[in-house]
């Protein structure tokens, strides 16, 4: 039983969320209330290794220490003053973003899905102070860049979905990887090709340097922007700060939100040098955007994964980590960079009943596709941890019938 008595339990839990909420995610059977580094615990108080971080989220840990300061000492001074006025954690925090990256400027809202529709009205103002009445945006099929309407355009396969639209105009996507494609789809009326480095959503599939390196020279012949969704790579997940920095070619926009406040909601499109003067007052804005207690948070998390030691671990993991699931048996193979991993499981695997399966077992990962596990443990893991977590995943596989090497 719960030891706290205002912990109401999973069954009444679950009750509430039957009566009033709206039916669109189907969640894992456990609730969550508490954690602590790596870990999570439910209402009954079981331990879970927390192999997903909050899609991301939580990349340093739950309720990291740095964070949790930040935060508290910020909530006894200053919690919201709106954008209309001067707030120290703001402009510090847009220093530290546009000083890391591409060196222009920032706008700041509350999510990843926000930052892309920023990053969508930088383009499309961008393309027509260009001449260009009409602008395109191009991405691959496959990729997953939110769920409000221009994001949503940008997002093919949910796009799709005909009893949402009509979608907005303006949007064209080239199957995934595809350099001739994509070459052949940016045009004179092209505003932006608008890429993941690594497709999260779809199963953690890195974009090919081949790919990249077509999409930046088709943008610099048309005079396009080329703009990388970094929202689920950024901030240390790949082992080093910016997932693009270590690949070919720089963007001229990435947007960012997930880990960069530690859990509290924040995002941010950064420009460089290009695009920085596109959007001017009135243009765009966010009543909540960079509040105090969520820059400063993110001040936190940045102090903390901008550190080469730090940066350096995410990748003897991410190597740790692949080495021995790639020994499993039922594992094909993975995909990824860093701690960004993907498991492609052997045909006949369902890798949504291995994710529960694993849930029961106290671990904690996603199954984004029928034949793919997706791992996002924090980047703060320890080696043991890397092990437990290989160790059960091999117990599910073995006992859902998975077949040796």
């Amino acid at each position: 039983m719960p030891s706290d008595p205002s912990v109401i339990g999973l069954a009444a839990t679950r009750e509430l969320e039957e009566r009033y909420l709206m039916r669109t995610y189907k969640r894992g059977a456990v609730d969550f209330v508490r954690g602590e580094g790596a870990y999570l615990y439910d209402a009954e108080g079981r331990q879970y290794l927390d192999f997903l971080a909050g899609i991301s989220v939580c990349s340093i840990g739950h309720c990291h220490p740095a964070v949790v300061a930040a935060v508290t000492e910020q909530a006894e001074r200053l919690m919201h003053v709106s954008n209309l006025f001067y707030t120290e954690p703001m402009a510090r925090l847009a220093q530290r973003l546009s000083e890391s990256s591409l060196g222009g400027r920032v706008f700041f809202c509350n999510s990843g899905t926000e930052a892309n529709e920023a990053a969508i009205k930088v383009a499309r103002k961008h393309a027509h102070g260009r001449g260009i009445a009409a602008p395109e945006i191009v991405s691959f099929e496959s990729e997953f860049h939110g769920r409000s309407y221009g994001a949503l355009a940008a997002t093919p396969k949910l796009a799709r979905n005909e009893a949402l639209g009509p979608m907005l105009p303006g949007f064209v996507s080239v199957p995934d990887n595809d350099a001739e494609a994509l070459c052949a789809a940016v045009g004179p009326h092209t505003a932006a090709v608008l890429i993941e480095p690594i497709q999260g959503e779809s199963g953690v599939w890195p974009t090919t340097d081949e790919a990249l390196l077509a999409a930046r020279q088709a943008c610099d012949e048309v005079g396009a922007l080329l703009i990388f969704d970094e929202i689920q790579t950024g901030i240390g997940r790949t082992g080093s700060l910016w997932a693009y920095e270590q690949t070919p070619v720089r963007p001229d926009v990435i947007t960012s939100a997930k880990a960069l406040g530690g859990g509290m909601p924040i995002g941010a499109c950064i420009t460089g040098p290009a695009a920085a003067e596109a959007l001017q007052p009135g243009d765009h804005g966010s009543t909540f955007a960079a509040g105090p207690i969520a820059t400063s948070a993110a001040l936190a998390v940045l102090e903390t994964v901008d550190d080469p030691a730090l940066l350096r671990s995410v990748r003897e993991m991410g190597t740790r980590l692949r080495t021995g699931l790639e020994e499993l048996p039922g594992v094909v193979g993975t995909r990824g960079r860093g701690l960004m991993v993907g498991v492609a499981l052997e045909e006949g695997i369902d890798a949504p009943a291995i994710g529960a399966d694993l849930l029961r077992r106290g671990l904690v990962v996603n199954a984004p596709a029928p034949d793919t596990l997706r791992l996002l443990p924090p980047l703060v893991v320890e080696p043991d941890q890397i092990d437990r977590a290989v160790g059960l995943i091999g117990e599910s596989l073995l006992a859902s019938g998975a077949h040796g090497h």
